[in-house]
């Protein structure tokens, strides 16, 4: 009775240490998503550069504001209200984190504007891309502070760089 005991204990054992590395990646992985949900559940106001060969790989610069259920954009100097909405946006998030396979490692503590973030790199393989980059996620709140991502469309899409850094006080709808 004890041997079986003590087997059944090795197995267990064995069965959590083979599991490891894959409940290490989900939990490192965890604060990266929540921090992503929060930039669309969250009034948030994001300013990013994107360089891609869609714009003859010159700089665009894009704003987005999440905001009483909606979505905000500023394209050509003019502020519209995309079709997508946040929660539809939120829904290919949490399908892109479902479907894909995705890896986080933190890699330092940093500061962004004074205040305290933990970095994280994150690679994520999805059906429509590649992604490959590191998030500054508030110590404090969780919300992401800033990101810095390259990712592969392939075929014509190709590639795109974008740097954004995320705002969250005073977020109001664009005149």
């Amino acid at each position: 009775m004890m041997f079986r005991n003590a087997i059944s204990s090795l197995l267990v054992i064995l069965a959590a240490q083979a599991a490891a590395p894959y409940v290490m990646a989900i939990d490192a992985c965890q604060p990266v998503y929540t921090a992503l949900t929060k930039i669309i559940t969250t009034p948030s106001h994001s300013y990013s550069t994107q360089t891609a060969p869609l714009v003859n790989g010159q700089q665009r610069t894009v704003e987005t504001i999440y905001v009483q259920g909606k979505t905000y954009m500023l394209a050509r100097g003019k502020w519209m209200v995309s079709p997508a909405t946040p929660n539809d946006v939120l829904q290919q998030e949490l399908e892109n984190e479902k479907q894909g396979t995705s890896t986080c490692q933190f890699v330092r503590n940093e500061s962004v504007n004074g205040e305290a973030a933990a970095v994280y790199s994150m690679r994520r393989e999805t059906d429509i891309a590649k992604e490959n980059g590191l998030i500054w996620i508030s110590k404090t709140s969780g919300l992401a502070l800033r990101e810095e991502v390259d990712m592969d469309y392939g075929g014509s899409l190709g590639k795109m760089h974008l740097i954004a850094r995320y705002e969250y006080s005073n977020v109001k709808p664009p005149m």
